[in-house]
C-alpha cells in the first residue's frame, strides 16, 4: 500500500446522500479479489447509459472530474452492505480521499484498511465546499494527513478525527499485517528467548 501524507487535488462533487456499496460497485462485479481493473466499474449503474455509452449527466463523466482525486460527497457515504471492493474501485478509478458529513462505519474502516482516506467534515464546512466547487470545479483542496488538516481553497483550515493507528498505517504505507511484520526482529528475538 502506497503511503499517505499530503495530497493537493481538486474534488468531484457526488452530493447525493445515503450512497450506498452497491451503488460504488454492484455486487454483480465482487466475484474477484484482484483489485485490478474495478476502477471501471465504480458506480457502473450511474456512470453509464444502458447501450454501454458513458452517461453524460454523471459527475465521474464530466471533463472537470478528469484527475480529481478526491470526492466530496453527500451525507452517509458508502453505506449498506460491507464490501471492501467499494474502496478498492475508488482507489481504482485514482480517488484517494472522500470528503463527507459522516461515513458508513465498516465503509470507513475498509477505507483506512486500504490507503483510502474518509474525511469527515462539519455541515457548514461541507456547504462551504459545496459551493465553492459548484463555482469553480478546479478549486484546489490540500490534505495533510500528519496534521489530520484540511484546507480549503479560500485558504482556511479544518481539522479531522482519525484513528491514530489508521493514520500510523497510512503515513507509513503498511496495513495491519505490514504493522505486525514491522516487529518481526522483536519476534524473532522473543520466540528464541523463549
Amino acid at each position: 500500500m502506497a503511503s499517505f501524507t499530503t495530497l493537493t487535488s481538486h474534488a468531484v462533487l457526488l452530493s447525493a446522500e445515503n450512497v450506498d456499496t452497491d451503488q460504488i460497485i454492484p455486487a454483480r462485479f465482487l466475484k474477484t479479489l484482484d483489485k485490478n481493473g474495478l476502477g471501471k466499474q465504480l458506480f457502473f449503474d450511474w456512470r453509464y447509459l444502458a447501450d454501454g455509452a458513458d452517461n453524460p449527466d454523471f459527475a465521474l463523466n464530466k471533463p472537470e472530474a478528469k484527475g480529481a482525486q478526491i470526492i466530496l460527497a453527500g451525507d452517509n457515504f458508502g453505506c449498506g452492505s460491507s464490501r471492501e471492493h467499494a474502496p478498492w474501485a475508488l482507489m481504482g478509478w485514482g480517488i484517494k480521499a472522500v470528503i463527507s458529513t459522516s461515513f458508513a462505519d465498516i465503509f470507513k474502516g475498509n477505507s483506512l484498511k486500504n490507503g483510502l482516506l474518509p474525511i469527515q467534515v462539519d455541515a457548514a464546512t461541507h456547504a462551504k465546499l459545496v459551493s465553492t466547487i459548484q463555482k469553480d470545479p478546479h478549486a484546489q483542496l490540500s490534505i495533510d494527513l500528519a496534521r489530520s488538516e484540511l484546507t480549503l481553497p479560500d485558504g482556511s483550515k479544518t481539522t479531522f478525527p482519525i484513528d491514530g493507528f489508521a493514520q500510523h498505517c497510512l503515513l507509513n504505507g503498511i496495513d495491519q499485517l505490514g504493522y505486525i511484520l514491522s516487529f518481526e526482529d522483536k519476534i524473532k528475538a522473543y520466540e528464541a528467548a523463549h
